[in-house]
C-alpha cells in the first residue's frame, strides 16, 4: 500500500516535467507511505513518476519505486497488492523470466512486459498502478474492479497529471481547486462523490476496472477490463446454470482469506459482532494462528443495543485471537475532527468510525488488517434488499399517471420540509422503480433541496452535469434494468455506488492517514465469481449462506446493526437514535470544513 503520482507532458508544446511539482505530490501522501520515497524523471524529461512505500511484501530497498525492468524498458509506480503473485511468478520463471526481488510489484512488472494490458483480468488484489514504456513513449494506468485502490488524473489537453489523491494533484500547483458543482451535487445527495466525478473540475478519478493508455501526441484513451454491473446484470438474465453450493462458497473464501494474510509484516483483524467480520477472523484464525484482533467501542452506546463490545470479545476468546477494546467518546472525535477532515481526500459522511479505529491499530502496531467489508453488498445483508424492491412494486401504478410525482413532490415539498422528512415529497416521483427507490433510501438530500444549500445556480448546473448519477441506471444499456431480478439490481446498486464510493474509498485514505493497509477478503475476484455464479443461477448467496459457515450451530442472522458511530450526540443533537438527520447535518459540516461555501441558515 503505497502513493503514487506522475506526470506525462504528451504534446511537444507542453512545459517538460518538473521535479519538484512531483515531489510536492509525493510528500503531500507521506502518511500513506512512511517507510520510502522515490523519485523518477526520464531522459527526455517528458514523463516522470513519484512514490511514498508503505513496505508489505518484499521489505528490501531493492523492492523500493518506481522500478524500472531490468532492460530499463518499462518503469512503474504502484499502490496495492496482488495477492497471487506468486503464481503469476512461478509461470514467469518458467517462461524464463528473471527476478530480482520478492516483490509484487516486479511481478506485475514483468507480466505487463510479456503480456500488456490483455494481463489485467489475471490479476487478484486490489491495485492502482502507471507503467511507463520508454520506447513507445507510452503511460498505462489500470485500476482494480472493485475500486478498492483509488486513481486519480487530470488532463489539460497537453500534460496529463495522475495521483492516489486528488489533494495530491492539488498540492503540486499543476492542477487549478476550482470546485465542480456536479462533484459537490453528488456528495449531498449520496454522501459521497460518485464516480468519475471529484469536487474539484479539473480532476477525475479513473473507474474502477479501467485503464487508460496515452502516447506522445495522442489523446487518452479509456476502456475497461471489468465492469461489476455489467457482470451482475448479465449474470442475471444469462440462461440459467448449475447453482453453486454451500462448499462451492466456502472454498472461495477459505482461498480468499489465506490470500490476503499473504505479507512480511504481522496481518491484523478488525473484529466486530457483525457476520461478516466473524467469518473473516474465524477463516483468518484457522489460517494464522494469535492473529490479533482490535474492536472499537463508543461510549455513548457502552451498554445498549448497540454495543458489540462484548460479542467480539466473547468471539475473540472462542476463535484464541490476542484480542484488545478500546473506548471512544466524544472528547476523542472532537481531538480528532481536524486532523479527520484533513487526512479526507473526498468529501464523505461515513469514514469517522473506520478512521477511529484505524487509528487505534496503528498504535497497537499493526501495519495490515483485515475488515469484512462487502459482506451486506454481496449477500444481501442489507435492509435495502427487502425494503426497496418492496417500495418499488407498492408504487409502480403511480408511473403509469404522468407528472403525478413532480406535482406530489411540488405540492408537499414544503410541508415534509418542515417535519425533517424530505423524501416523503419524492415517493411518487422516484419510489416506482428500483433505482429511484433506492435513491430514496441512501440520499442524503434529495435533489430538490441543493439550492437551499448550493444556490440555486450551481444546483442546477450541478444536477445538469450529474445527469443519470443522481437517480441512476443500474445495468448498461443490453440488459434493461427490468429484465434482471431485483436482488440482482440492489446489489448491483450496493456494491457499484455505496460500496465503491464511500466504504472503499473511506477505507483507503481512512487506513493510510495512519500508514495501516486496510486488506477487504469478501470483495475479491474469487468470491464475487462464486457471487455471479448464484445469480446466474437464479439462487443468490445470502446472509444465511455466510452464517453457516462462521458458525453452524447459530439459527438466524443477527438483526443488521452495522459499524456506526454515535454521530447525532457526537454534533450536540442530543441522544443517538441512528436516524438520518445526524447524517445531514454532519454532511454540512464536512464541506464547510473542506472549503464549500455553505449558507449559515442552512448549516
Amino acid at each position: 500500500m503505497c502513493g503514487v503520482a506522475g506526470i506525462f507532458a504528451y504534446r511537444e508544446a507542453a512545459a517538460p516535467v518538473d521535479a519538484n511539482e512531483l515531489l510536492r505530490m509525493r510528500e503531500s501522501m507521506r502518511r500513506r507511505g512512511p517507510d520510502g520515497e522515490g523519485l523518477w524523471l526520464s531522459d527526455a524529461g517528458r514523463a516522470g513518476f513519484a512514490h511514498r512505500r508503505l513496505a508489505i511484501i518484499d521489505l528490501s530497498d531493492a523492492a523500493a519505486q518506481p522500478m524500472a525492468s531490468a532492460d530499463g524498458r518499462y518503469r512503474i509506480a504502484f499502490n496495492g497488492e496482488i495477492y497471487n503473485h506468486r503464481e503469476l511468478k512461478r509461470e514467469l520463471q518458467a517462461a524464463g523470466c528473471r527476478f530480482r526481488t520478492e516483490s509484487d510489484t516486479e511481478v506485475l512488472l514483468q507480466l505487463y512486459a510479456a503480456q500488456g494490458e490483455a494481463m489485467l483480468p489475471r490479476l487478484r488484489g486490489m491495485y492502482a498502478f502507471a507503467v511507463w514504456d520508454e520506447r513507445e513513449r507510452r503511460l498505462f494506468l489500470a485500476r482494480d474492479p472493485f475500486g478498492i485502490k483509488p486513481l486519480y488524473y487530470a488532463d489539460n489537453g497537453g500534460t496529463l497529471r495522475f495521483a492516489s489523491q486528488v489533494k495530491a494533484l492539488l498540492a503540486g500547483g499543476g492542477v487549478q481547486a476550482t470546485p465542480d458543482a456536479a462533484g459537490w451535487a453528488g456528495f449531498y445527495i449520496w454522501g459521497a462523490v460518485p464516480e468519475p466525478l471529484t469536487t474539484c473540475e479539473q480532476v477525475k478519478a479513473l473507474p474502477a476496472g479501467a485503464w487508460l493508455v496515452l502516447a506522445r501526441e495522442k489523446s487518452p484513451a479509456i476502456g475497461f477490463h471489468c465492469s461489476l454491473a455489467d457482470e451482475i446484470g448479465r449474470a442475471a438474465v444469462a440462461p440459467k446454470v448449475d447453482a453453486p453450493d454451500g462448499e462451492d462458497l466456502r472454498r472461495a473464501l477459505e482461498e480468499s482469506v489465506q490470500a490476503h494474510l499473504v505479507a512480511d509484516v504481522p496481518v491484523g483483524m478488525f473484529l466486530s459482532a457483525g457476520v461478516d467480520s466473524a467469518l473473516v477472523a474465524r477463516l483468518a484464525a484457522r489460517a494464522n494462528p494469535g492473529l490479533r484482533s482490535i474492536t472499537l467501542g463508543f461510549e455513548e452506546f457502552r451498554g445498549g443495543p448497540r454495543d458489540e463490545t462484548g460479542a467480539a470479545e466473547a468471539l475473540a476468546a472462542e476463535l484464541g485471537t490476542r484480542h484488545s477494546t478500546r473506548w471512544i467518546g466524544r472528547q476523542e472525535f472532537d481531538s480528532a475532527r481536524e486532523a479527520f477532515i484533513d487526512a479526507m481526500d473526498q468529501p464523505s459522511i461515513d469514514g469517522l468510525n473506520t478512521y477511529l479505529v484505524s487509528k487505534v491499530a496503528a498504535q497497537a502496531g499493526m501495519k495490515v488488517a483485515l475488515s469484512g467489508l462487502g459482506g451486506d453488498e454481496f449477500f444481501g445483508g442489507y435492509p435495502s434488499f427487502r425494503q426497496v424492491p418492496a417500495l418499488a412494486r407498492a408504487l409502480a401504478w403511480s408511473a403509469r399517471v404522468p407528472a403525478l410525482g413532480r406535482m406530489f413532490r411540488a405540492a408537499t415539498a414544503a410541508a415534509f420540509r418542515g417535519g425533517g422528512a424530505p423524501k416523503y415529497a419524492g415517493l411518487l416521483e422516484y419510489g416506482t422503480s428500483v433505482a429511484g427507490a433506492y435513491l430514496l433510501r441512501r440520499a442524503v438530500y434529495m435533489p430538490w433541496e441543493l439550492a437551499r444549500i448550493m444556490g440555486s445556480d450551481a444546483a442546477a448546473e450541478g444536477l445538469r452535469r450529474l445527469g443519470p448519477e443522481a437517480a441512476p441506471r443500474i445495468f448498461p444499456d443490453d440488459v434493461p434494468d427490468g429484465r434482471a431480478t431485483s436482488w440482482a439490481q440492489v446489489c448491483a446498486l450496493e456494491a457499484c455506488r455505496y460500496m465503491r464510493n464511500m466504504l472503499l474509498r473511506d477505507a483507503d485514505w481512512a487506513g493510510m492517514a495512519h500508514g495501516l493497509e486496510i486488506r477487504v477478503p469478501l470483495v475479491d475476484t474469487g468470491v464475487f465469481r462464486c457471487v455471479a455464479r448464484g445469480v446466474a443461477a437464479g439462487r443468490p448467496f445470502l446472509k444465511q449462506d455466510l452464517l453457516k459457515i462462521s458458525n453452524p450451530r447459530a439459527s438466524a442472522v443477527p438483526r443488521k446493526r452495522g459499524f456506526s458511530v454515535p454521530m447525532r450526540s457526537w454534533l450536540g443533537g442530543g441522544r443517538d437514535t441512528g436516524g438520518g438527520e445526524g447524517s445531514r447535518r454532519w454532511a454540512l459540516q464536512v464541506a464547510g470544513l473542506l472549503g464549500a461555501d455553505v449558507p449559515a441558515e442552512v448549516a
